[in-house]
């Protein structure tokens, strides 16, 4: 049997390059080897302060988004968290069995807390934001996934779930796999703008080149790139310059950036030349996810029958998983009419 695989991305409107190379293009290379279960965890994104209407538009857009990125439903399951239930129910379970020592260490909610403390939000921290990394195990633990893939950053939550993992099994028996990392590798891809910084939404919209983004935004963004700051070190690549030739690798144009990359050596190339191939590359790239894009949102109705399809096939898996835990728990079973 194929191996198991769970991963899940929060509804945080538009995906951007970053989110792209960094996950979803390497789930769609997935689904060819191995069983994929794939979330759009919406209940994650309750922890920080957010509007009801757009967490259900952002929820829809970034299913059709993965639908036109490539995940087939045919080869994966594709659910909304909230329409599996027992993700909750395990993820209380679970707290149960996790010290709030464990959950005080987590460097996200550290980060998070901070950002809402800073005096730009309204300073509320919430419980659910605390307690969302146990969630994140349930996740994980519902489908009893072998594998989980992440970048090296990442880890400290995959090694949350394996050690609740671990204690679930030492006090009621021996049942949930301990998931196992698959590890990726993510290109690091900087801001346009300012190639100090990671490419993100949150430094604004100069910072990052949204997926569906129209061509001649992309092209402009690409076109006023930072390339030399003059803080450059003699023979040194620059970080701007090396953040264009990441994006072609990124892109699988391995033959433009072979030549480029010689020219750069010989000391020939013309960045406004390397500029040019890379918004060629990525417009080349986002149009068809677009066009894809435009179909699927022309029939929103059939998108919703197939999250709907979908995410019950998780909750007939994530059922079974419950019914186990409460049975090894010591909590009545549910009986179906």
């Amino acid at each position: 049997m194929k191996k198991r695989v769970l991963s899940c991305i929060q509804p945080t409107g538009e995906m951007h390059l970053g989110n792209y190379f960094g996950a979803i293009k390497n789930w769609v290379k997935l689904q060819e080897e191995y069983e994929c279960i794939y979330g759009v965890v919406d209940l994650h994104s309750m922890t920080m302060p957010y509007q009801a209407e757009a967490l259900k538009n952002n929820t829809l857009q970034m299913a059709i988004e993965l639908l036109a990125c490539g995940i087939d439903p045919k080869k994966s399951t594709l659910f909304i968290q909230s329409l599996v239930p027992q993700h909750t129910e395990l993820s209380w379970i679970l707290n149960c069995v996790t010290s709030y020592g464990e959950l005080s260490r987590m460097t996200q909610f550290k980060d998070k807390s901070n950002q809402l403390e800073d005096g730009t939000t309204s300073g509320f921290v919430s419980a659910g934001l605390f307690n969302y990394p146990v969630l994140q195990a349930a996740d994980i633990l519902i489908y009893r996934a072998d594998l989980i893939p992440v970048g090296k950053d990442q880890e400290q939550h995959l090694e949350l779930s394996r050690n609740i993992a671990v204690r679930f099994n030492h006090q009621f028996g021996d049942y949930f796999p301990e998931p196992q990392p698959l590890f990726t590798e993510v290109p690091k891809l900087l801001s346009l703008a300012d190639p100090t910084k990671k490419m993100s939404k949150s430094l604004g919209p100069k910072h990052y080149i949204g997926l569906f983004e129209d061509e001649k935004s992309i092209r402009k963004k690409v076109n006023k790139a930072v390339t030399d700051s003059g803080n450059e070190m003699e023979g040194k690549m620059s970080a701007g310059v090396k953040n264009l030739f990441t994006l072609l690798k990124a892109a699988e144009n391995i033959s433009d950036y072979d030549a480029l990359m010689k020219e750069y050596n010989n000391g020939t190339l013309q960045y406004g030349k390397l500029k040019a191939v890379v918004g060629d590359t990525l417009v080349s790239l986002t149009n068809a996810f677009k066009e894809r894009k435009k179909e699927l949102e022309k029939d929103e109705a059939s998108v919703h029958d197939i999250l709907q399809e979908l995410s019950a096939q998780a909750r007939e898996i994530a059922e079974e998983t419950i019914q186990k835990v409460r049975t090894l728990t010591g909590l009545p079973g549910i009986k179906y009419r």
